[in-house]
């Protein structure tokens, strides 16, 4: 077949749903059709399309796999006409099972290539389920050679030089990237890097939309041979984006097309929840969601985003006052719930609280109350949201951010209770920025209003779990700013107490934090889903033994090896402060 001198390739960046094959077919089908107008002659589909990703254990039932080959064969038969497609798919062969592309063309499966570099770290898990497929030849396409590397088959650099010495014209690579705060520089660093070694021309075609835990916000993109960006699309969002390629003296070259601006880090954290989720709502079948709102930080923002997600007529916010709720969080929920709209009721916990407390009174009787009264309130909270919840079939949305979720600071079957939480991965002085940025910018894509809708005085009063009177955050926990920067060098950063302490942190402080953080580790075992965006979230990037008796040795100057022991020991006791947002 004669080369020709131009293509024009369409980048899909669509948001499929995992185990949905019909689904996801019907959205090929849909941007097939979309892309034939518009006179391409080649459809890109993100990683695994077909299936959803990441498909996890799905990869392992041979009913599964059978399901995503008959899509792909029903596929390649009814798309014979107008544009061919590339698309990720699972590909069971010889009794082993591959993260697969397909190249479909003219009624059928022309070529079919295996990803070579299964991940293994962090949140993926790829060598569990798939077998590692040889290094891959081009795909012979109509006159030229596609190289077709999979995701993580870029991230060295092995598969792009088998491609181009093996005579490729041009990088097509589907990915299944989910973001980070700094996963969109990552990504571009290393195309940059295949293009640099190569001298191929790249597109990168990423898909979007929320995943459990994982979300993906797209931006895809394309680079030329000298490392110009060409194209760069939306993040956040779905689109099928026409690119234009011409043959010339120096091989493929794609006309510049729109680049769209990046989100700043902030912009893109809040898109990241609230797509995460809008994402988790709709393919789980909610008709909404049901949350307490305190009159704090935390619950307002999660209500800020639950209708920037959902819209206010999905979101009904529940404020559960007792003898220690101030009038000032009374006015702070109810002017929050008014500047967002939604709807808001007030449930008084007296009752269940007092109740439990007399059904308890002749088994506590010779005890002086303490932590286990004060988690009452917490309990009786989240049994009164979870029957609302079993009533009108609203998600309960639960509130903790990754301060509160890494020291223990929430109740068990209290303020814990719930389907999904879109903060779980931010850091109190994280949730604040978001909360600020919220007040100063209507996201793209959100159904709330603009202005201010988390009230400034949320925003400035200190943080309290209101369990007791007079009580703070501060009285059982080091100031926020010094907590989130200890969380990050013990969580994201595997940072010794030595290490910590050389950054003018307090050595028994910076112990107090990690004894903290290793004996709560059965309460994250049992907390909701929510959002991961930064590069070590809770779940499946840490993933630290409940039973742990290690503690760092003798590490600080002047400690002994006994010393040592005495300050493991205790660290085997469950912390009795459990907090909580108090709603």
């Amino acid at each position: 077949m004669t080369a020709p001198a131009s293509l024009k390739i369409a980048l899909a960046q669509l948001n499929p749903t995992v185990g949905d094959l019909d689904g996801n077919a019907a959205k090929v089908v849909a941007a097939h059709e979309e892309a034939a107008r518009r006179g391409a002659d080649l459809v890109v589909f993100p990683e695994l399309f077909v299936t959803g990703y990441p498909p996890e254990d799905l990869v392992l039932k041979p009913a599964f796999q059978a399901a995503a080959r008959a899509r792909v064969e029903h596929l390649a038969k009814t798309l014979k006409a107008g544009p061919a497609v590339l698309l990720g798919t699972i590909w069971a062969d010889a009794g082993k099972v591959y993260n697969a592309v397909a190249m479909l063309d003219g009624g059928a499966i022309t070529a079919v290539r295996y990803k070579v570099d299964l991940p293994n770290y962090g949140v993926f898990d790829e060598k569990r389920v798939f077998a590692s497929g040889p290094l891959p030849g081009p795909i012979p396409f109509r006159g030229i050679r596609i190289g077709a590397p999979i995701c993580e088959d870029i991230w060295a650099d092995e598969v792009t030089e088998c491609l181009e010495e093996c005579g490729a014209e041009m990088l097509l690579v589907p990915n299944g990237s989910p973001f980070d705060w700094k996963k969109p520089d990552v990504r571009m660093t290393i195309a940059v890097a295949r293009v640099t070694e190569t001298g191929l021309p790249l597109a990168y075609v990423n898909q979007v939309g929320g995943q459990d835990e994982l979300v993906f916000d797209g931006g895809s993109f394309v680079l030329n041979a000298d490392r110009s960006l060409a194209v760069q699309m939306p993040h956040w969002r779905e689109a099928l984006v026409m690119t234009d390629w011409a043959r010339g003296a120096e091989g493929w070259r794609c006309a510049d097309g729109t680049v769209v601006p990046l989100l700043e880090s902030t912009a893109a954290a809040y898109q990241a929840c609230m797509l995460g989720l809008r994402d988790y709502v709709e393919k789980n079948g909610f008709p909404g969601v049901v949350l307490g709102l305190s009159g704090g930080i935390d619950s307002a923002l999660v209500a800020a985003l639950a209708v920037d997600a959902l819209g206010a007529g999905r979101v009904h916010a529940v404020m559960l006052p007792y003898r220690y709720t101030s009038a000032e969080s009374l006015e702070d929920a109810a002017a929050c719930a008014g500047a967002l709209g939604l709807r808001y009721d007030t449930v008084p916990i007296a009752a269940p609280v007092e109740g439990f407390a007399s059904a308890l009174a002749e088994v506590f009787a010779g005890t002086d109350a303490d932590i286990t009264e004060e988690n009452l309130q917490s309990r009786a909270r989240g049994t009164i949201l979870m029957a609302i919840s079993n009533k009108f079939g609203g998600m309960v949305v639960t509130t903790g951010n990754k301060s509160e979720m890494s020291v223990g600071y929430a109740t068990l079957y209290g303020d814990m209770n719930g389907g999904f939480n879109p903060i779980k991965d931010l850091y109190k002085m994280e949730v604040y920025r978001l909360s600020e940025w919220r007040n100063a910018n209507r996201p793209v894509g959100g159904h709330g209003p603009a202005g201010v809708v988390i009230p400034e005085n949320i925003l400035t009063k200190a943080p309290t779990a209101e369990l007791r009177d007079n009580q703070k955050d501060q009285d059982s926990l080091p100031p926020y700013p010094v907590l989130d920067d200890i969380l990050g060098c013990l969580v994201e950063k595997e940072m010794s107490v030595a290490e910590i302490a050389l950054r003018g942190h307090d050595v028994e402080t910076v112990r107090k934090v990690e004894r903290l953080l290793y004996i709560s580790e059965y309460k994250r075992r049992q907390a909701a889903p929510g959002v991961k965006i930064s590069s070590r979230n809770f779940g499946r990037d840490r993933r630290y033994p409940i039973t742990n008796r290690f503690r760092e040795d003798a590490s600080i100057s002047g400690e002994t090896d006994q010393d040592a022991q005495r300050v493991a020991a205790p660290a085997m006791v469950a912390p009795r402060n459990d907090g909580g947002d108090g709603f």
